[in-house]
């Protein structure tokens, strides 16, 4: 009978395990795959720990070896086979992906993520100043990265299934909407002390919904005078890497037709009478004839208005201090929303114009509603009692 091997403190070692010279210990064992593996470990407790997980995982059909690659190799996987995706998503996407490799958690091996860990990550990046919005960009990446390792076999369970509100607050710049007070002062500031340049162009956001890159992505067959409606088909976009580019809307929801008010009617004669004949016409993605075009006759896009309005923020404080609600584009975009549901506009119509995919969008996201509000529909409806 063969002599039972040993380490160097006398105790008898198992089928697979050895000492090394250096007074470290290895495990050899044959995976799912048939593949021959090692593993290793300081101590015989920590060898034999690990070597309870790799059997248990291999009577489970778990992929005990898979799991040694790391958040960043499985993110990156995860990302190869996602096809289909926009632009901005994929620009989205791209800036999550670096966010994990550059962090010491994007190298740590997927198998020893705990739930704990996940949650103490996002805790971390918020508590160094980032955003909810944005890490709740980079949730949407790893959390169904570690869904394929589960679907894989590669893993037990995903440390990425809790909502991150529980985790994380929401600092998100809350947009309300303007009143109709609000947005007399507002307009009538632009006109005394901006640009004439943008003042129709914020007339128009005001009065029509649009996202700031449809309004831009505009060209003059996508406005009808006679039949007095905008035809919203496309967008007009800008990033660091890609000047002008064009999109489909958000949504499929996002191709339709908005009817004019009389302000938005004349702003649009306006914009067109001012234009001007560039001596060449952009062309960008197969589109020419841009409404809206800057000083140098070039189109605009929606960092331009972005960063007008930054501006005259900027300027009313410093003549009237804080006696407005900051305004965006998309604080625009709400209150075109907010204007046209306390008017009465029905619930599928509205959505329609905002194009939403979902009526709970317009109605919990983009209208507010104020005492004044209720009052009034209250007063109507119970006059029908």
């Amino acid at each position: 009978m063969s002599e039972k091997r040993r380490d160097n403190k006398g105790r008898v070692l198992k089928d697979g395990e050895s000492q090394r010279k250096n007074g470290t210990y290895d495990y050899r064992y044959t995976d799912i795959h048939k593949k021959r593996r090692c593993i290793y470990a300081k101590t015989l407790a920590e060898l034999r720990q690990k070597e309870s997980d790799i059997q248990r995982d291999l009577a489970d059909g778990v992929d005990y070896a898979a799991g040694e690659i790391t958040v960043a190799e499985l993110v990156d996987r995860y990302i190869k086979l996602k096809r289909g995706l926009k632009q901005n998503s994929m620009r989205a996407y791209s800036s999550a992906v670096n966010r994990v490799h550059a962090a010491p958690f994007g190298q740590l091996k997927i198998r020893t993520v705990k739930l704990s860990d996940a949650k103490g990550w996002f805790v971390d990046l918020h508590d160094s100043g980032i955003k909810q919005n944005t890490i709740s960009v980079l949730q949407s990446v790893v959390r169904p990265a570690f869904e394929m390792a589960v679907d894989d076999d590669i893993i037990r369970k995903n440390p990425f299934k809790f909502k991150l509100a529980e985790v994380v607050p929401n600092d998100a710049f809350v947009r309300d909407a303007l009143t109709k007070e609000q947005q007399k002062k507002y307009l009538q500031f632009i006109r005394d002390y901006g640009n004439d340049n943008y003042y129709d162009d914020i007339v128009i956001l005001l009065g029509t919904g649009l996202r700031v890159s449809e309004l831009y992505g505009l060209t003059r067959p996508d406005i009808d005078f006679e039949r007095r409606c905008i035809y919203v088909r496309h967008q007009l976009c800008r990033t660091a890497e890609k000047p002008y580019f064009i999109t489909e809307p958000k949504t499929k929801s996002g191709i339709r037709c908005i009817p004019m008010t009389d302000s938005v009617y004349m702003a649009f004669r306006r914009v067109l009478r001012d234009r001007g004949s560039p001596k060449v016409e952009m062309l960008v993605d197969g589109y020419t004839g841009f409404v809206f075009l800057d000083k140098d006759g070039k189109p605009k896009v929606g960092m331009h208005l972005q960063n007008y309005m930054r501006g005259m923020q900027r300027k009313y404080v410093e003549l009237f201090g804080n006696t407005l609600p900051k305004v965006t584009p998309h604080v625009l975009r709400h209150t075109f929303c907010t204007n046209a549901q306390q008017a009465g506009l029905d619930v599928k119509s509205l959505q329609y114009l905002m194009g939403h995919s979902n009526a709970s969008v317009t109605l919990d996201v983009y209208t507010h509603s104020n005492y004044e509000s209720v009052e009034k529909a209250f007063e109507q409806v119970a006059a029908n009692l």
